[in-house]
């Protein structure tokens, strides 16, 4: 595993997330700056709607509309044409702050939330993955789930792949067009099973704790391990055959693939996850640095 160096695309962030490279710009979410933002290769930020719920997951649907997950208000907001609307109301399935989404070709939005109080510390709980077709209608297309996370899709369409932050694992079902999970199985075990209940036995437990990822042309996903201050590529079956540390100090809570060749590795960087610390400073980072494989599939 080859030391990467790391230049910095960004600094003031209050905690990025979701990032994603659209059409010759990154765009990112800041939660805590209630933003999503686009961001030049050459660090020139630019604010392109207001989220007050807190945004995070991003993707676009076949139109080109952008969809967005506010987090607090359980949501899915579809932003055209300068207005902001909400896709669809999840708070039905919820057990926690909504989180992270992927987009499929045909528009079905995958999005997954907490299952539980953690920023307050309450007890650990499984989550579901739910699923909003194109029409807005909402399903629960999977439950049982251990912090549903950072989502990749196949570029054939056929498989979706989740990462399970509390799980100490990804976790992949087959997709079918209509968007139906079938097949569930483990794709990479990263640790033991997580037997804890509270906040910090379950973290006390975690090898690798899966957060935003991207798939490779491999059929690697580069996930951010939100404990372990690392970005690190998984192959199916639970390898790490590579990996990046976040600068001292920092931990590493997303990344993603981009660039015009798809082999720049962005990571999003925070000293913690912590609302009550990240909220009021402007301390996360944009870091990047370049990879041999470059992104595919979803998202």
């Amino acid at each position: 595993m080859a030391e990467q160096q790391l230049r910095t695309v960004l600094e003031g962030g209050g905690f990025f997330e979701g990032p994603r490279w659209h059409e010759g710009s990154w765009w990112v979410s800041d939660i805590y700056r209630h933003t999503v933002n686009r961001v030049t290769p050459d660090g020139a930020e630019t604010v392109v709607v207001e989220v007050e719920g807190q945004p995070s997951g991003l993707g676009w649907l076949p139109d080109g509309s952008l969809v967005v997950v506010s987090m607090k208000d359980h949501c899915v907001l579809r932003y055209a044409d300068g207005t902001l609307s909400t896709h669809a109301d999840l708070t039905e399935h919820c057990g926690g702050h909504l989180n992270d989404l992927v987009v499929t070709d045909a528009g079905q939005v995958f999005v997954g939330d907490f299952g539980f109080d953690l920023m307050g510390g309450g007890d650990a709980r499984t989550a579901s993955l739910k699923r909003i077709d194109p029409d807005g209608t909402v399903s629960v297309a999977a439950d049982g789930l251990q912090f549903p996370n950072g989502m990749v899709v196949s570029p054939d369409g056929g498989t979706l792949v989740v990462g399970e932050t509390l799980g100490n694992r990804y976790t992949a079902f087959d997709l079918g067009a209509d968007g139906t999970l079938t097949n569930r199985r483990v794709w990479a075990p990263l640790g033991p099973e997580v037997t804890g209940r509270t906040t910090g036995e379950v973290l006390g437990q975690l090898t690798v704790a899966p957060d935003g990822c991207a798939l490779d042309a491999e059929g690697h996903v580069w996930a951010a391990d939100a404990v372990g201050g690392r970005v690190v590529r998984v192959a199916e079956g639970g390898a790490i055959v590579d990996e990046v540390a976040a600068p001292e100090g920092h931990g590493a809570f997303a990344c993603m693939l981009g660039g015009d060749d798809g082999r720049t590795l962005l990571l999003c960087c925070a000293p913690d996850f912590y609302e009550h610390n990240r909220a009021p400073a402007r301390e996360a980072v944009l870091l990047a640095t370049e990879v041999d494989v470059p992104h595919a599939g979803r998202p």
